[in-house]
């Protein structure tokens, strides 16, 4: 079955960086799209980027220039680097899959069918 599991979160101060990473199983993962999410509590969740199958990136506008969003066909593994992290980037960061979607980075939730359970990434000021 697809499973999708998240680590790398953390605390960390104003300024810091984390890497966070998704290791995916249970489909052909190089034929997909995907995506990194987050929510934080009490707000609703939140795309922060998006990647194709060729590598074809988005990003949301709050963390454009701060964060990368980058895959490894060939290990199965998501990965989204963070760097200059504020303490509004604190959240429940989950991974997502789109079995099958060839082209076109998205990070509309109605495109992914999977979901990783999350990593905590805190930001302390």
């Amino acid at each position: 079955q697809v499973q999708l599991v998240e680590s790398g979160g953390g605390s960390v101060q104003a300024g810091g960086s984390l890497r966070l990473t998704c290791a995916a199983s249970g489909f052909r993962y190089s034929l997909s799209s995907m995506g990194w999410y987050r929510q934080a509590p009490g707000k609703e969740r939140e795309g922060v980027a998006g990647i194709d199958r060729l590598g074809w990136t988005t990003y949301a506008d709050s963390v454009k220039g701060r964060f990368t969003i980058s895959r490894d066909n060939m290990k199965n593994m998501l990965y989204l680097q963070m760097n200059s992290l504020k303490p509004e980037d604190t959240a429940l960061y989950n991974c997502a899959a789109a079995p099958g979607r060839l082209s076109g980075a998205t990070m509309a939730p109605v495109d992914y069918s999977y979901w990783g359970q999350g990593t905590q990434v805190t930001v302390s000021s």
